[in-house]
């Protein structure tokens, strides 16, 4: 269920948060999700039902590769991490993004 007083990701906003994450270092799933909840100050809570789906998606694409790891508490856990065409479709993404911050500025708040 959706908290009334969070804002909704925008459609394909989840793949370029993972890819970004993933340009610091390979990480599990929880981690990722964990990382995004603490740099956004809890704005962003990707929920499993979401982030898993997205990252299978993303291995489909090739934008990222899964390794399986023991985890601090010795866990098994795969780790992901971003490829070479990950951090491509990164740069489109965010060229795009930036274009769309842009357009809703204007709207937003015009000179």
């Amino acid at each position: 269920m959706t908290d009334p007083g969070r804002p909704n990701l925008l459609p394909g906003m989840l793949d370029m948060l993972v890819l970004r994450t993933l340009t610091v270092q390979a990480m599990h799933g929880y981690g990722i999700a964990q990382h995004l909840r603490r740099v956004t100050e809890d704005v962003i809570q990707v929920e499993e039902g979401s982030l898993y789906p997205a990252l299978q998606r993303m291995r489909q694409k090739g934008w990222i590769r899964g390794e399986w790891r023991q985890t601090p508490n010795n866990q098994r856990a795969r780790y992901y991490s971003i490829t070479p065409a990950g951090r491509r479709e990164l740069g489109e993404q965010e060229e795009g993004f930036a274009q769309l911050l842009a357009a809703f500025g204007r709207v937003m708040w015009p000179a």
